[in-house]
């Protein structure tokens, strides 16, 4: 199952003879971890020929003796085809719950378009020329980023009835607005509660946030918000090892951009109808206020109103996580709680992300 994953975006410029570092943190644990790396956006193969695994220290450095070499077919490279996905062979051991890894790449010549998560509130950090991936100091790694690179999901082997929920949804779901490097989104704050259940309850989460994204429209490219919620279901959750449960929060950039309630609504019953026609369940989340924010007017709170109605009223969902009573103001309810505004009105900061991680009823993620 997927213990880690992200959705797959596209990031501006190429990459040539360069190793990056990209940090990642499991959700649940296990044995045999296996990565799954991502060429979907590419417009020509990408050729690793150096891909190493590690437990993380701090900054770009690796636990000393740590690093293990990941295989693929055998092979110690790989040439993933524009288009196209790779998993590594497994590796033997153990992983950790909760454990922060390394996953260093050396990319061969040049890459052409990057696929990657932007935003993903973690560093990742790109060496001077050549292949480092095998180093464990930080000492090649001199330029920080904010993305991750060619990642998209760390496997594990786990008891039969260990599962994943995937977290689908926009900035508000990959959490711009908390401490970077901190693992503080709220997918991280339900995640750990999940992962505090005895065995035969846990659940792992896997984040597939896109910021900017939205439900019906978007196309993948520099700069833009990634595909629609509706154009990514499949290649984002649906294929995620082990996914039980779409939690779904999304709709706020569809609203802004200028969609009815009733357009946002066909798209929430589009990917109803999907997830429960793959045998899996979706769970509602309530969109979070906005008041105060450049997103907000009148008539668009109204929209935002009718959307968490349904969400809340309609019973199409299989579940339903009221978000938006989690961080509104009691006072001001088209507004977050002070307490909670990362400082734009329209982002929950560590302390509402706290808030919405914890508001989930753990039983209600259950597909049963």
């Amino acid at each position: 199952m997927a213990t880690w994953g992200a959705a797959d975006d596209v990031a501006g410029g190429t990459l040539g003879d360069v190793t990056v570092r990209n940090i990642l943190r499991t959700s649940v644990g296990g044995r045999e971890l296996r990565i799954r790396l991502s060429n979907a956006y590419g417009d020509q193969p990408l050729v690793l020929d150096s891909v190493y695994v590690g437990r993380h220290q701090g900054g770009a450095a690796v636990v000393a003796g740590s690093s293990r070499r990941l295989t693929f077919g055998g092979k110690t490279s790989v040439r993933i085809p524009a288009g196209a996905m790779a998993i590594s062979d497994p590796l033997a051991g153990e992983v950790a719950a909760r454990e922060s890894l390394t996953v260093s790449l050396h990319v061969v010549g040049g890459t052409g378009v990057i696929t990657a998560h932007n935003r993903a509130m973690q560093h990742s950090y790109k060496s001077v020329s050549g292949d480092h991936a095998a180093d464990e100091s930080a000492t090649p790694f001199q330029t920080e980023s904010s993305a991750w690179f060619f990642l998209n999901a760390a496997i594990v082997t786990t008891p039969r009835q260990v599962a994943a929920v995937a977290t689908l949804g926009d900035s508000i779901t990959s959490a711009v607005g908390t401490t970077i490097d901190q693992n503080r989104r709220w997918p991280d704050i339900l995640a750990n509660r999940l992962g505090d259940l005895p065995e035969h309850r846990r659940l792992g989460v896997v984040n597939e946030g896109i910021s900017g994204n939205r439900v019906l429209d978007g196309v993948a490219k520099p700069g833009s918000a990634g595909a629609s919620a509706l154009a990514r279901l499949d290649k984002d959750v649906l294929t995620k090892p082990g996914v039980r449960t779409v939690l779904l929060l999304e709709g706020i950039n569809d609203i802004y951009g200028g969609a009815t309630a009733d357009r946002v609504i066909d798209g929430y019953r589009q990917l109803i109808a999907r997830v429960h026609a793959s045998g899996r369940c979706i769970v509602g989340g309530t969109l979070t206020p906005v008041g105060g924010s450049f997103v907000f007017t009148e008539e668009k709170e109204a929209v935002r109103q009718q959307v968490n109605e349904f969400v809340r009223s309609s019973g199409e969902f299989d579940g339903v996580v009221d978000f938006d009573a989690a961080t509104r103001d009691p006072a001001e309810p088209t507004r977050l709680q002070a307490a909670y505004n990362g400082g734009d009105g329209l982002h929950p900061n560590d302390a509402g992300n706290l808030a919405m991680g914890n508001a989930a009823d753990l039983d209600t993620l259950r597909c049963s």
